[in-house]
């Protein structure tokens, strides 16, 4: 059974699910909360009387800083009265709040934006516009939302004609944005161009005349567009249900059906109703036919169903079940997120078709391991059936926001350029990816040398998509360690631009030249540890970690991962036989936790499950050496079950014993111990207990007495505290392995490499 053949009605458990979506814990989906303190009497004073007057006497002074002193700059209006409601029609401003509320929770999940949501009881379309005109000190922009056509036209005309600030129609402008990449690169796989297609429209409301007129501004010419409706295609003469848009695109003067005029068209456009489109009209398109089918909740035609008339045909909707879901939320978080960034008075045609040029060519790059992992199981390769980016890709941000405030700034209509286009990128690529403000200088060292890192698990997944990361955002050079004709399928199976022995080394463990070498070299290494040569060649036939090792000593490259399967202490085995010496050894992992109220660094979390003094006191000093890479100055707690001697536990006596260590010589960074992970961040708490301590401000840094300690703090800030972990770094040995866990993300490896990346000499 197709889905246009499913019953409409939703079930009872998926209504009872979405009716306790909306209702519990809380009633709605969105709250509003307080982003300055308000603890006390002072906060209160500034908040509101009498210190808020400053601000409102700087505001009138100067309207522009309304944007510095309230939320005016980040805040979008989304306003309906609610007569065209996605497909349930005109239910009415207060039936439309759940789906307001909901695109404003879009807004701040996709672009950070903030919104209110405003319903309003007012039928036409004149007061409409003049209710919205009167918000226009509340808001930096507004998006108008599901008002029926032809009032939509007129609110909207009204809107930016009296209003300085952006007004955008998304059921208009969004939808012909996304449309607009998608026929683009449609139109790039069937090897045509806008202006030599037919294109066939059925719909003539809001969003098909709004996804015509773009279609113009693209290329495709007048006279080779034929818009149908209900009542046929629109001619000249036509009186009955016809509007001024509508007659836009009158062809002719004689009544003709959708059935006439589908011949030899080269793009049908739907946005109509279900079952519009025949199998008999596909047969009569072009040979290789764009069908945009977005009727909802079933398309003009089922995809099946064309494809059966023509294989070739290339095919999008408005479903999230088909491929090429044509969905709103590609555009809108990222249009406005550019047009409030760069303070633009309008959203005009140029920042639509940089939107419309920045979603295409995303589609068209490599995908990206986040959307890979969002979308697990889906071909995400660009083609017939991949012709837009998926919603939740955490590119868009970066790729659609800055291209649009690029367009605002070269036409003029933004009132704060934005000098540094580049700089703003990173910004937003940092709002996404937690861990890219902090890498940073990491990342930035690392361009200071070219390093061959070596991945011993180069089948996997991620590890290929860190090496095409790699290459294209680093000056490393990986080499994978697998056989080829898998690495090479599953390259291609991800959409992967690179290929074995073409773009990156590879080392094959059951077939390379270097063999004999290799197990020769492993055997000279361990033959007075019991390591046989028939041992020697089997462990180099089946220990890609070994591998990886022998070719970081025999100098084939300079830093090793490893990891993303398998047992942290089973890879660290390998690595201090192969790499270890009189001055490398496995010192402790220091893993970085980002999270929502800072930085924090936990050692160690794998390599010593109950540290000597001698121990802690080396963590300490490597810690504090590896926490300057990323531009942070040390400070660490000593952290155990006592604190400042009040227990005398097993872990205290080590604590102290390491303390007495550290003060034996001069530190050139701050730390504090033995004590209590409270105490370590709370400063206020710190000082009562222990007046004095030798720790100025709250620890970055928490080294701990047992593994147990250390990595039970570090998985649970993984899991209930949202923090992105950048590590673990294997400290001691000189930079020259890295010993990843499987949990690890392919954005963890592209950071893993670029700390592998920097030469040991660099920041020491």
């Amino acid at each position: 059974m197709t889905p246009a053949d499913k019953d409409d009605t939703p079930s009872d458990s998926l209504r009872k699910a979405a009716l306790d979506y909306h209702q519990f814990p809380r009633p709605g989906k969105l709250e509003i909360r307080a982003t300055k303190p308000l603890a006390n009497g002072r906060d209160l004073s500034r908040a509101y009387s009498p210190g808020v007057a400053e601000a409102c006497l700087e505001i009138k002074k100067d309207p522009a800083t309304a944007r510095d002193y309230t939320t005016r700059g980040n805040l979008v209006g989304v306003v309906t009265n609610g007569t065209a409601v996605l497909g349930l029609g005109n239910i009415g401003a207060l039936a439309s709040k759940p789906v307001m509320e909901g695109k404003a929770v879009l807004f701040k999940k996709f672009a950070n934006i903030d919104c209110f949501d405003i319903e309003l009881n007012e039928p036409d379309p004149v007061k409409l516009a003049e209710i919205v005109c009167a918000l226009e000190p509340t808001f930096g922009a507004i998006n108008l939302e599901d008002i029926k056509a032809p009032d939509c036209f007129i609110v909207e005309k009204i809107c930016r004609e009296r209003m300085n600030i952006p007004v955008f129609h998304d059921d208009q402008h969004g939808t012909a944005i996304v449309v607009g990449a998608g026929i683009t690169n449609a139109l790039r796989i069937a090897k045509k161009d806008f202006a030599d297609v037919k294109v066939v429209s059925t719909g003539g409301g809001a969003a098909g005349i709004a996804c015509l007129n773009m279609l113009l501004k693209l290329g495709v010419q007048r006279k080779n567009v034929f818009l149908c409706d209900l009542q046929g295609l629109v001619y000249k003469g036509r009186e009955l249900d016809m509007t001024d848009q509508k007659a836009e695109y009158a062809q002719g003067d004689q009544p003709r059906t959708l059935l006439d005029v589908i011949d030899g068209a080269d793009v049908f456009l739907g946005l109509s109703g279900p079952g519009v489109l025949t199998p008999d009209m596909v047969a009569k398109m072009a040979e290789v036919p764009i069908i945009f089918a977005l009727a909802n909740p079933n398309p003009e035609i089922d995809p099946g169903a064309a494809r059966a008339v023509n294989p070739r045909a290339i095919i999008a909707t408005g479903r999230s079940d088909f491929p090429n879901q044509v969905n709103n939320v590609l555009c809108f978080p990222f249009i406005f997120r550019g047009a409030l960034d760069a303070g633009a008075t309008t959203i005009n045609d140029e920042m639509k078709i940089a939107c419309i040029e920045g979603i295409a060519a995303m589609a068209r790059a490599t995908t990206s391991a986040e959307a890979a992992a969002a979308y697990k199981g889906e071909q995400l390769t660009f083609g017939p059936e991949y012709l837009i980016p998926k919603p939740f890709d955490p590119r868009l941000m970066g790729v659609v926001a800055s291209a649009v405030a690029q367009a605002a700034c070269d036409t003029g209509v933004a009132t704060r350029p934005i000098a540094d286009m580049d700089a703003y990128k990173r910004q937003l690529d940092a709002s996404v990816f937690k861990s890219a403000f902090i890498m940073r200088p990491v990342f930035e060292a690392a361009r200071t040398a070219s390093r061959r890192i070596v991945f011993a698990e180069g089948e996997d997944e991620r590890v290929l998509r860190a090496a095409q990361a790699i290459m294209e955002e680093t000056t490393e050079e990986p080499i994978l360690i697998g056989r080829p004709e898998v690495i090479a399928a599953r390259c291609e199976r991800a959409g992967l631009d690179i290929r074995p022995d073409v773009d990156f080394k590879i080392v094959n463990p059951e077939n390379d030249p270097r063999y004999r070498d290799y197990w020769g070299t492993y055997h000279e290494i361990m033959a007075r540890q019991g390591v046989t040569p028939d041992l020697a060649r089997a462990i180099m036939r089946t220990n890609t970690t070994a591998i990886g090792a022998v070719m970081v000593h025999r100098g084939e490259a300079d830093s090793l991962i490893c990891g993303t399967f398998g047992q942290y202490l089973w890879h660290r085995n390998y690595i201090q036989q192969i790499l270890g010496n009189e001055t490398l050894h496995p010192v402790a992992a220091l893993s970085l936790m980002i999270l929502e109220t800072g930085n924090l660094f936990i050692a160690d979390t794998q390599v010593h499950e109950e540290p000597t003094p001698e121990q802690i006191a080396e963590t300490v000093i490597g810690a504090a050496r590896h926490i300057r890479r990323f531009g942070v100055e040390p400070k660490i707690a000593l952290c155990s079950h006592s604190q400042f001697g009040n227990m005398d536990s097993n872990s205290g006596r080590r604590m102290r014993a390491a303390m007495d260590i550290l003060h034996s010589q001069p530190r050139d960074f701050s730390f504090e111990g033995e004590m209590h992970i409270d105490s370590a961040l709370d400063v206020e708490l710190r000082n009562r207990i222990f007046p004095g301590a030798h720790l100025d401000g709250a620890a970055n840094c928490l080294v701990f007495a047992n593994a147990d300690a250390a990595s039970g703090v570090r998985n649970i800030l993984k899991m209930k505290g949202n923090a992105l972990e950048v590590g673990p770094i294997l400290m001691g040995m000189g930079n020259r392995a890295h010993i990843v866990t499987p949990s690890i993300t392919a954005r963890g490896l592209l950071n893993m490499s670029a700390i592998a990346g920097t030469p040991v000499s660099h920041y020491e």
